[in-house]
């Protein structure tokens, strides 16, 4: 379980880095953290003049152990930011990379490729 706290802390860390980029017209950043089921996001949503602004722009999940990146809108890119931070590479999973390409990404495989 410690391993776990460690990567719900590191994942806040990151959420919390990225939301205090500024928002576009009269839109704000919303930190969310749902820790019963270990599902993180940071989404905008708001105004820009008469255009309605929404959408993600990072979700996580922990799962069997890792952390699974479901998206990443970020320029950066938050895999290496959260290597930097001690998370384990084989940790992480780029699940927004099909299986077949996951094993080229220098991160964790998805265990269902040993399936194959």
């Amino acid at each position: 379980m410690e391993k776990i706290d460690r990567y719900r802390h590191c994942i806040k860390e990151v959420i919390d880095r990225h939301s205090s980029h500024p928002a576009y017209g009269d839109a704000e950043m919303q930190q969310i953290f749902d820790t019963e089921h270990d599902h993180y996001q940071l989404v905008h949503t708001g105004w820009y003049e008469t255009e309605r602004l929404y959408g993600c722009i990072l979700h996580l999940d922990i799962r069997e152990g890792r952390i699974w990146i479901q998206y990443d809108g970020t320029e950066s890119g938050i895999a290496n930011e959260l290597a930097e931070l001690g998370v384990p590479k084989e940790d992480i999973v780029l699940a927004y990379h099909p299986l077949y390409k996951r094993p080229y990404t220098g991160f964790g495989p998805d265990k269902r490729q040993n399936m194959q």
